[in-house]
């Protein structure tokens, strides 16, 4: 009985999902606007009236709808920031998953840059030159230095002036934050990664200033691959002009 129950609990709130997605993909529904009546929903849906109530306080804490009082239900604007917290507990959890988020930071950040080399604006250059002067500044510290890498990093995808790769650039900024930190921590096993850092950082700004994307997806990938091989590096037990006994 009670799997009984929670199948068709599943089965509502699928339901009441679809209804809502279908709607405002066709731009039926859009934020602002008020459902139908929990008693007309359910005879829609072919479902009992307290599966929509608990798939409805479902949405709710999604951030889909909200129930007000003596109003009804209202569709609201999701607030994209929770997918940061939803990706950092759900991947951070999965072995070797942290390898595969910076799979995907590559696709977004790469044609993130290609976008922004043709829609940056003089503010977008101004923030990526405030958050290279940062990277300068704090070159030999690994809390603010990671912080300010991925401003910058951040800062290229702000320029692309998408919205889908901005959330997506977003919803894992957790775990790129940790990423950022974690390598500036290498800077004390391998001192030339100072210069790295910095010069690759100032070749990838010029880059987008130039409005060149070919030179700005090359420099940025190249960007990464050095990244990747100080990381290796560390991983076998070397340090900067030797390797470390075995």
């Amino acid at each position: 009985m009670e799997l009984k129950r929670a199948a068709e609990g599943d089965k509502g709130f699928q339901k009441v999902f679809a209804f809502l997605r279908d709607r405002l993909l066709a731009g039926s529904l859009k934020p602002g606007d008020r459902l139908i009546s929990e008693r007309e929903l359910a005879s829609q849906l072919g479902v009992s009236r307290p599966l929509v109530r608990e798939a409805l306080r479902a949405l709710t804490m999604l951030g889909i709808v909200e129930i007000r009082d003596r109003i009804g239900t209202v569709v609201t604007r999701p607030d994209i920031s929770v997918l940061n917290d939803f990706f950092t507990f759900a991947l951070a959890q999965q072995a070797d998953m942290l390898d595969d988020v910076m799979q995907a930071r590559v696709a977004i950040e790469c044609q993130a840059i290609r976008l922004a080399c043709e829609r940056a604006g003089i503010a977008d250059f101004e923030r990526l030159q405030r958050a290279l002067a940062k990277i300068e500044e704090t070159i030999d510290e690994a809390d603010a230095g990671g912080m300010a890498d991925f401003e910058f990093h951040r800062a290229i995808v702000l320029a692309s002036r998408s919205e889908t790769l901005t959330v997506l650039h977003n919803s894992v900024a957790g775990l790129l934050t940790r990423s950022h930190r974690s390598r500036r921590e290498l800077v004390q096993s391998f001192p030339s990664m100072k210069t790295y850092l910095i010069d690759d950082h100032r070749r990838i700004f010029e880059a987008v200033v130039a409005r060149d994307p070919e030179r700005a997806d090359a420099t940025l990938r190249k960007h990464f691959e050095i990244g990747d091989e100080y990381r290796r590096r560390a991983v076998v037990g070397e340090k900067e002009g030797r390797k470390a006994s075995r």
